[in-house]
């Protein structure tokens, strides 16, 4: 027998022995932590997390659609966010998790939060504008689609002002807002080429989730917006139903679109960003420290998750050029085709900017807050 072979065996022997034991949690933080492969490591991180979740005075359920290894291209941090709440709560909480969509994934999440069945969870924040309509003008085309342009938004005080009175009348919490990295415009092997400038989508049959404004511009910019359910996606680019689709770098490598793209481009239009949210109600009935620790735990996470950005990007393009993916970067120049072409400034997403931001002031607002530096700085695509 090979080595490996040894090894892998006593990794699924240690890890269903853990998970046979109730201890979950304790098998995905060993097998993060790259120790499945000893039992003595194994037996020293069950015996740390036994201890943790028995000294806590509160536990909380994190739960979330990705696997605990998916930050390595998709920067989620859904461990780090663990560690640092036990940690900052000096660990008056313990922090359950439960990774990989075991107890769903995107507004399934949201509601289950909103109701109080967990206390925490990871969701696109598209799914927060149901709670709060400005939520949605993240989906404006190029508002806010840069990295840098998106963090000085979500932390200002016109956002925080705005949009967090309103998600918590709806029973959340916001703990922080998670950078993954721009959509891109990303063509299926076979499909159009290279895409440059909105010209070369010309009826490209685009990919597009539900949102309305999301069809709406690339409809502007020459596409043909094809609406396809996200679980029947890899399926519909394969066959050519669509021709192309525009998550980010991470999210095409996690969910294994590299073996059926070409062509990738950094078109900077819209961000693929995320949000972890708490239950208010449960939060609020936690101690004032504890509720110091959460929230200064989410702002080490938020910065780390900043940090790692660029490192997780570089790691899903090379593992998307081992398939041959070629990747493209816009000149301003270029970029300014684009915005030219389907850009938040044409009068086409008027209506939007008073249904949304409630009035064009209200908008303004934001807008000066995307363009306003902050104290934090994220990397560009």
């Amino acid at each position: 027998m090979k080595s490996n072979d040894t090894l892998e065996m006593a990794e699924r022997r240690n890890f269903l022995k853990l998970a046979g034991a109730g201890a979950f949690t304790a098998a995905m933080v060993a097998g993060a932590g790259g120790v499945l492969w000893s039992s003595e490591a194994v037996a020293q991180t069950a015996k740390e997390e036994k201890e943790r979740q028995t000294s806590a005075e509160h536990t909380m359920t994190l739960a979330t659609a990705y696997v605990l290894g998916a930050s390595r291209s998709y920067p989620i941090l859904q461990l780090d966010l663990k560690e640092n709440i036990q940690n900052a709560t000096n660990g008056k909480v313990y922090v359950k998790l439960a990774p990989g969509g075991q107890l769903g994934a995107g507004g399934a999440l949201a509601q289950k939060v909103q109701g109080g069945t967990i206390q925490a969870a990871q969701h696109s924040l598209s799914n927060f504008a149901p709670f709060a309509p400005t939520v949605d003008l993240i989906n404006m085309p190029y508002f806010c689609g840069a990295n840098q342009r998106f963090v000085n938004l979500v932390n200002s005080d016109a956002w925080k002002n705005d949009v967090h009175p309103k998600v918590e009348a709806k029973g959340f919490k916001t703990l922080f807002y998670v950078v993954i990295d721009p959509r891109v415009v990303a063509v299926r092997k076979g499909g159009a080429g290279a895409v440059i400038t909105p010209s070369d989508l010309s009826g490209v049959k685009f990919r597009v989730p539900g949102s309305k404004m999301l069809q709406q511009y690339y409809r502007m910019v020459g596409a043909n917006p094809t609406p396809v359910a996200w679980g029947e996606t890899p399926s519909a680019i394969k066959q050519g139903v669509a021709d192309a689709l525009d998550p980010s770098v991470g999210a095409l490598f996690v969910f294994g679109f590299k073996d059926i793209l070409s062509h990738v481009t950094f078109t900077q239009a819209v961000p693929d960003s995320q949000v972890y949210s708490c239950n208010l109600e449960w939060f609020n009935s936690l101690p004032k420290d504890v509720q110091e620790g959460i929230e200064f735990a989410s702002e080490i996470t938020a910065q780390q998750n900043l940090a790692k950005v660029p490192a997780a990007r570089n790691y899903a393009m090379a593992e998307l050029r081992k398939s041959g993916v070629e990747f493209h970067s816009l000149s301003d120049e270029q970029l300014g085709e684009w915005k030219a072409a389907g850009g938040f400034q044409k009068s086409e997403w008027d209506t939007f900017k008073v249904e949304l931001a409630g009035s064009m002031e209200a908008f303004n607002k934001l807008e000066e807050a995307a363009g306003t530096m902050g104290r934090y700085y994220v990397h560009d695509a």
